[in-house]
């Protein structure tokens, strides 16, 4: 199976890469390139950029308001002017309501977008790419057009999974070493007052010991708020994840339920969704129940999108809930910060079973905009801000002096005063990030390598890379199945139903209704034809 790629890429990398430059330039010499007619190749060789062009860029996350994003850009574009003639502009597609909205303006139409932010494991990617959304990108107009980036990923062996009907539609986030599976922030001192051992939580259950202790214990505080009207499954997939060895499809999702469709790591080549066949729900819906009754988090948790993470910070949350990174980049240092002696600690999915994949290439890619009037020059901007030290420097991390400092011993420093909850850049650049040009962070939590280190060792790679769904026949039915979800879901997840079990076989048998048969065996079929071509799945554990 590939493996991921971390840290800095061996020589043989390099030699490849070199070749690949060299046969790149001789392939394109003195030829005419497709192009938009503002961006194309002229008779010489050279790139014609004579009119200059805005180039948007599509990302999620909340919009900063503390005028740094301008501040940056501000010094950005005027590089950007000179070297391509184009400058930065930003599209945000806010936390809330994020999984509809994300969608709607991808097919919306709409030609101001250019760079689009995507994923195959989260945000939609082939579901998008089969409808349309994104720009089929051939080797000729990589190549000329973004041909650092070009070099970079042929070296690491990773465009064949970027493909769809033989044709590149993303360039994945590869070269970026990451670990985003998810789990449970909490208050290692506080678990320990709640009796677990070391203050360690190491299985579901523990986590209900914990939160009962701060209900009883630590007044005006929610053991668990969390904002339950932008995450509508809650815990559930974590929860089914570290009980039974599933592994979700990213590529049929139904609704905003991406881990819905998968296998069980003993019959991968049989399709299954725990939702509908598998005892792990009735499970994970009682534990939900139960941790409502208790009062985990607030009673219209389905209503509340605040700030939980701030909440976190402030103390008046004993817990939060995100992925390994933003655990070892952003939890430690800022509870360390501003709750002195609150030890920090991380539960993630699939601990207690070693359940755990590796990170996906795509968890992070970037897309051209099948709308968009200029992709050419929003490959040499893209180019630019993956591999230019002083645009990736300035995307990344803002402004020297002011957003950030290199310490003497080169690695990514504050200034005096700096509070990332308030002055934090804000760019999410999640569709480019580069082991090359990266600052090591001196904030970050001394373990991080160990943890990535330890889950390395644990860890399979996700073996479905090139598995893409054929939805076409069964989109009606699909739709369907969301909309049941939709209704059952978000009660399941947070405990709002009187009994568990009877709602869980009422969703079941709606599901039923709805077609899950016909689209589990649509979706065999395809799992099918994938093993036959590839042979069956590969579940080893190890780096």
């Amino acid at each position: 199976m590939r493996k991921r790629v971390t840290g800095k890429k061996a020589v043989a990398l390099v030699m490849a890469s070199l070749m690949i430059a060299s046969m790149a330039g001789c392939g394109s010499s003195g030829s005419e390139s497709s192009g938009s007619g503002n961006t194309s190749v002229k008779e010489d060789g050279s790139i014609d950029t004579s009119k200059h062009e805005v180039i948007n860029m599509l990302v999620l996350g909340n919009k900063p308001t503390n005028g740094r994003l301008e501040a940056m850009l501000d010094k950005l574009n005027p590089i950007l002017t000179e070297k391509v003639n184009a400058e930065l502009e930003f599209t945000y597609i806010e936390w809330t309501d994020w999984q509809t909205q994300y969608n709607l303006k991808l097919l919306s139409g709409d030609s101001s977008l250019d760079l689009i932010c995507t994923a195959t494991d989260w945000l939609y990617g082939w579901e998008n790419t089969k409808k349309g959304a994104f720009l089929p990108l051939s080797e000729d107009m990589l190549k000329t057009y973004a041909p650092k980036t070009w070099e970079q990923v042929s070296a690491d062996g990773d465009w064949d999974i970027c493909k769809y009907n033989d044709e590149i539609y993303f360039i994945p986030e590869a070269h970026y070493t990451q670990y985003t599976n998810h789990g449970m922030f909490y208050r290692g001192d506080w678990a320990k007052e709640a009796g677990l051992e070391n203050g360690k939580i190491t299985k579901f259950e523990d986590l209900t010991t914990y939160f009962q202790y701060i209900k009883d214990n630590k007044e005006d505080v929610i053991p668990w708020d969390i904002a339950g009207k932008n995450q509508t499954g809650g815990i559930l997939g974590g929860y089914i994840t570290s009980k039974k060895e599933y592994t979700a499809f990213n590529c049929a999702s139904v609704g905003i339920y991406t881990d819905f469709w998968g296998v069980m790591q003993d019959d991968p080549t049989t399709v299954m969704s725990p939702y509908v066949e598998d005892d792990s729900l009735y499970d994970a819906a009682e534990l939900m129940k139960e941790w409502n009754d208790m009062g985990v988090w607030r009673k219209d948790v389905l209503n509340f999108d605040g700030d939980t993470r701030e909440e976190f910070y402030a103390g008046t949350t004993g817990a939060d809930q995100h992925h390994a990174q933003t655990y070892y980049s952003t939890i430690v240092p800022n509870m360390e910060k501003k709750q002195p002696g609150s030890d920090p600690q991380f539960y993630y999915w699939g601990e207690e079973n070693q359940n755990v994949q590796h990170p996906l290439k795509e968890h992070g890619a970037c897309a051209i905009s099948a709308n968009s009037t200029h992709p050419e020059r929003a490959l040499m901007v893209y180019d630019l801000l993956r591999n230019d030290e002083e645009c990736y420097r300035l995307l990344n991390y803002g402004i020297e002096g002011e957003d950030y400092i290199v310490t003497e011993d080169g690695k990514l420093g504050r200034p005096d005063g700096f509070d990332s909850s308030t002055d934090a850049l804000d760019s999410n650049f999640w569709m480019g990030r580069n082991d090359d040009l990266e600052l090591q962070d001196e904030s970050w939590w001394d373990g991080t390598d160990d943890l990535i280190s330890s889950l390395d060792k644990i860890g399979y790679d996700y073996p479905f890379e090139n598995l893409i769904v054929d939805t076409t026949a069964i989109e009606a039915k699909q739709a369907a199945l969301a909309n049941v979800l939709a209704k059952y879901i978000p009660q399941l997840a947070y405990g709002q139903v009187d009994d568990p079990k009877a709602t869980v076989d009422q969703m079941r048998e709606e599901l039923k209704a709805a077609g899950y048969d016909d689209v589990k065996a649509a979706i065999q079929k395809d799992l099918d034809a994938f093993v036959e071509e590839n042979g069956t799945p590969d579940f080893t554990r190890g780096e």
